[in-house]
């Protein structure tokens, strides 16, 4: 019974951990593949405007 504050604490330090790890790991593959991604957005953007003739 004296050891449950101890393990609640614990358990929040883990989500803390897991939750700063999962935010890495989305800013590390926004960085990396965000300028292939707006490379492909940015071929779209001109093949519709030389389909439509603009």
């Amino acid at each position: 019974m004296w050891f449950a504050p101890k393990e609640k604490g614990q358990g929040l330090v883990e989500y803390a951990l897991i939750l700063v790890l999962v935010a890495i790991v989305v800013i590390v593959t926004l960085l990396v593949l965000g300028p292939i991604i707006g490379n492909v957005f940015s071929d779209i953007n001109s093949s519709l405007t030389s389909f439509s003739g603009g």
